[in-house]
């Protein structure tokens, strides 16, 4: 399927907006007018450069307030017509966006109204330019597609089709399936957008909170697939007005949209093939672009840090408290590995920055090439790797925030496994350097990385989000708010459907330069089936664990009616506790090193979330420390 952007989706002047639409793979673009006033090219100068780049003009958008006017102003929307429909000839573009009007002068009369486009759209022909009108959200009279779509039938002209929109028809939650009773050579465009969902004015809600598809939570699928099925046969173009991407690089932001066209039309395909059978519903499957397939990461194969060396002695001792053992040392590469049971932790010693990150993580996965081929088509960039001869084979691509995600299948027969590059440490128990044979340590309660939280940057969480679901596989979960004692965070979780994987994306509205440092912490959640005998024992060790206000436990008593043996246990061990109807949540966490931080995790029953609820206090509690240093 020809894919298109409106040019307003994407930051810069217009000369830079089409270099960043071609370079990301567009076929074609949308000129927004106020793009091309305010360009330094002429007309036939964006003309020729989009030809250069291989890109189309599909559209020049958008003419307001035609239809239903009275006769002295109709009169000046054809002067004003005849001026805009010389310049699209310029221009080269054949095919004009005529916006419902939302003027106050507007006559609720769809007669007059299907009369005036039809001469409006006369005037059009006469210039060689088709019309496609659409209903805006907030149109005056005409604000539902159904409406504009009879309209342009009574108004009864060739050269006048419909445009339907994404998010005018799914912001008011109107009903998709006229969609498929529209003949498909009468829908002249389709433009794509997706949006969070939001309880304000869908005008405010439009202009800036409007998002790529996959980044809100829209069926912007069921539109495509349902317009498909009617036999539309023109391009899927995105048009996005959102306040970050008018501050985002337009090549990154380009790369982003272009990501979510094809993960799009992936599941378009899927409702397509789930829905009625039939020579359209396979014309409609064949237009998509296809991406390889690759099953959903099964688990964390590991969790590497990067450390200064006085970070490393620190995470060292936290690891060794935890019951994580060191395991081996990389053959070639200053790298140790720290495992207890499948729960892995590689240490990097690097040079520069703070004393501990989180630089990369394994996932699992049955078929790492499939993976990698899937990144790859999804425009993740494959990251190079400095191997020594006999390192086993493991591809990694970049997340948007630089972290590096492998794709790994441990302990493969068919082929080396990672954890071959590593000699066994002299410390280390025999069992495999895995963690899971007879030598792993039989004291240590640990079963596995929880989750692993990730701050993002904060015009690039959006985009985070579409990477995780598109390239990975992962779910998202409705965005959450918490407080911070000099701010808010937002932050959205992702992950596999059985909790395999969970990666908490979060970003933190907060002046950086308060009262307090800006944080932007990262922190590795490892899960135990007894977390009070963790605690304990890691005490033992030496572990010290961030301290908890009793002031928490008076309103946590207030809040659950606790058993007296379990709330005093959280007392005297630290741990934060949340509860919800599927089940409990306990957990505590350890000094910060770095940007880094551990955290202890028990699920009870079917609890899926983060204690969510606990983040304020933990990150007051942090704050705290990090001010008092």
């Amino acid at each position: 399927m020809r894919t298109s952007i409106a040019t307003v989706s994407i930051s810069g002047p217009l000369e830079r907006k089409l270099a960043a639409a071609a370079a990301a793979g567009f076929d074609a673009v949308e000129i927004f007018e106020n793009d091309l006033i305010a360009a330094a090219s002429t007309p036939e100068e964006v003309r020729a450069r989009a030809a250069d780049l291989g890109l189309e003009i599909a559209l020049y958008q958008p003419f307001r307030d035609v239809e239903a006017a009275p006769p002295d102003r109709f009169a000046e929307v054809l002067r004003r017509a005849g001026h805009k429909f010389a310049l699209m000839r310029r221009l080269g573009a054949d095919l004009v966006l005529v916006c419902s009007t939302t003027a106050p002068w507007a006559v609720d009369d769809d007669a007059l109204a299907a009369e005036q486009l039809h001469r409006f759209a006369s005037a059009a022909e006469a210039h060689g330019i088709r019309v496609a009108y659409e209903a805006l959200a907030w149109g005056r009279h005409v604000d539902d597609y159904r409406h504009a779509w009879r309209i342009v039938r009574m108004a009864d002209h060739p050269a006048l089709g419909t445009c339907l929109d994404s998010f005018h028809i799914l912001s008011r939650g109107t009903d998709t399936a006229a969609v498929e009773t529209i003949p498909g050579d009468r829908v002249f465009f389709l433009q794509l957008a997706d949006a969070p969902l939001m309880a304000m004015d869908v005008l405010q809600w439009s202009r800036h909170y409007r998002c790529f598809p996959g980044q809100g939570e829209l069926d912007v699928a069921g539109v495509l697939a349902a317009a498909l099925r009617a036999g539309y046969t023109g391009p899927a173009s995105l048009e996005v007005f959102n306040d970050v991407y008018r501050r985002t690089e337009p090549e990154r932001g380009a790369v982003d949209a272009m990501r979510s066209l094809l993960a799009l039309q992936e599941e378009a395909a899927a409702r397509l093939a789930a829905g009625p059978a039939g020579p359209a519903a396979e014309r409609a499957r064949a237009r998509l672009r296809a991406v390889p397939a690759a099953g959903p990461a099964t688990g964390f194969a590991f969790t590497e840090l990067a450390v200064s060396a006085a970070g490393g002695e620190r995470v060292a001792a936290q690891l060794a408290a935890l019951g994580f053992t060191r395991r081996g040392r990389h053959r070639t590469k200053p790298v140790d590995l720290w495992a207890s049971g499948p729960a892995r932790v590689l240490v990097t010693e690097a040079d520069g920055g703070p004393d501990a990150r989180v630089a990369a993580l394994g996932l699992e996965t049955a078929d790492p090439a499939a993976a990698v081929a899937r990144a790859e088509a999804l425009l993740a960039p494959v990251l190079p790797r400095t191997t020594a001869a006999g390192d086993a084979p493991l591809d990694a691509v970049a997340a948007p925030d630089g972290t590096e995600m492998f794709f790994c299948r441990t302990g493969r027969t068919d082929a080396p496994s990672w954890t071959d590059d590593f000699a066994p440490a002299p410390e280390a128990p025999e069992g495999g350097l895995d963690g899971t044979g007879p030598g792993a340590d039989p004291g240590s309660p640990l079963e596995a990385i929880d989750h692993v939280g990730l701050p993002q940057p904060r015009h690039h969480v959006d985009e985070a989000a579409l990477f995780y679901r598109s390239v990975l596989a992962l779910r998202p979960s409705p965005s959450v708010q918490v407080a911070d004692p000099y701010g808010l965070v937002r932050s959205r979780a992702v992950g596999t459907p059985d909790g395999a994987v969970r990666l908490a994306l979060s970003i933190e509205d907060v002046d950086p330069h308060g009262p307090a440092p800006h944080l932007g912490l990262q922190h590795v959640a490892v899960r135990t089936g007894d977390i009070r005998a963790l605690v304990r024992r890691a005490r033992a060790r030496g572990a010290v664990f961030l301290g908890v206000p009793p002031n928490y436990y008076d309103d946590l008593e207030a809040r659950y009616d606790l058993d007296p043996g379990l709330a005093a246990d959280l007392r005297d061990l630290g741990l934060m506790y949340d509860r919800d109807a599927d089940g409990a949540f306990l957990h505590c966490y350890l000094a910060t090193v770095g940007r880094v931080f551990f955290e202890v995790v028990q699920r009870v029953g079917g609890y899926a979330g983060f204690g969510a609820a606990n983040a304020p206090v933990r990150r007051a509690a942090q704050r705290a420390l990090t001010t008092a240093s």
